[in-house]
């Protein structure tokens, strides 16, 4: 049976190919968005429940039989899609939330299935307090091996090179705002005329679970925006995004992510440097200030992350 994601009243739903409601998903992602996940999230949530269906109806089973070693066959089957490993772990945790959320207990284990060991160091103490002994888990949350890699940063000719095919203010100030304060493309994406503020030099970004940051706007970031805001802006926008298409029967309103993506897909491979995309220049931004010495805590706010692991990880590049 097919499945497809719609999007509701505002709302993402899954349905069948004959657009009939798949109640028990529905109810989840209604729950995901209550808890206040980005639509981001609710969406990706979405897609990956459509896929566990499509390979439940493919494999003739009900949501009710699943449990880990029916899972262990799912790992396989998406490997041979070519699934990247943090992708099925994702879904892996996605469908077992899921199927807790269903039934009110977690998956059963099952036979044949190799799940993963929890180290062992000693009987520990929880990590809040450090009052009561922790209990050591049997086993932990079936997951995949996932490569360890490091994303190497931009070079200052490939920046070059790719800033050479700009022509407008406003493509050189998406460009400067990734590469010199770091921000995400959906953080970008997001920014209102009224969060910058040009006279006092800061940007204010809302991150992931909609957390607030301030950061400073560089002089050389400055005078695209205002270029940007002087020449290219139409003056009467029926938008407050500050980003928006300038030209077509789209111009004035805000810039989507498929125009965004498509600023940087064309001109990175017509220069030949392909690894020149939006996340690249974040992370370049990343190791620039972490070779400068910009501690950790201080490095990791800038990012908007939650924890240090990624930036520990641009640190070790940068040096």
């Amino acid at each position: 049976m097919a499945y497809r994601i719609t999007k509701v009243g505002g709302h993402f739903r899954l349905v069948t190919g004959q657009g009939e409601s798949v109640d028990e998903a529905n109810r989840f992602l209604r729950a995901i968005e209550t808890r206040g996940l980005s639509e981001r999230t609710v969406r990706a949530y979405g897609f990956d429940l459509q896929l566990l269906y499509r390979w439940l109806s493919h494999r003739k089973w009900k949501l009710k039989s699943l449990n880990q070693t029916r899972l262990f066959e799912f790992i396989a089957w998406d490997r041979d899609r070519k699934a990247h490993p943090r992708s099925i772990n994702r879904r892996l945790s996605v469908y077992q939330q899921f199927y807790c959320f269903c039934f009110g207990k977690p998956l059963s284990l099952g036979a044949r299935v190799s799940s993963p060991s929890p180290y062992y160091a000693g009987p520990g103490r929880d990590h809040f307090l450090g009052i009561w002994k922790a209990r050591r888990r049997k086993f932990l949350q079936l997951r995949v091996r996932t490569p360890r890699t490091l994303i190497e940063p931009l070079t200052t000719q490939e920046v070059n090179q790719f800033f050479e095919t700009l022509d407008r203010y406003r493509d050189i100030a998406i460009a400067l705002l990734l590469l010199f304060c770091g921000l995400r493309s959906i953080e970008l994406l997001a920014l209102k005329v009224e969060d910058v503020d040009l006279d006092e030099r800061k940007i204010r970004v809302y991150g992931k679970g909609n957390k607030e940051r301030h950061l400073p706007l560089p002089e050389k970031v400055v005078l695209p925006i205002r270029n940007y805001l002087r020449y290219e802006r139409p003056a009467r926008c029926p938008t407050e995004t500050f980003f928006v298409v300038l030209q077509g029967p789209n111009r004035g309103e805000p810039m989507t992510p498929t125009g965004f993506r498509s600023l940087f897909r064309h001109r990175r491979f017509a220069r030949g440097i392909p690894k020149a995309n939006a996340h690249r220049f974040r992370h370049t931004f990343a190791c620039d200030l972490a070779r400068s010495g910009v501690r950790l805590p201080v490095l990791q706010r800038m990012m908007g992350h939650a924890n240090g692991t990624n930036i520990r990880e641009g640190r070790k590049l940068g040096n």
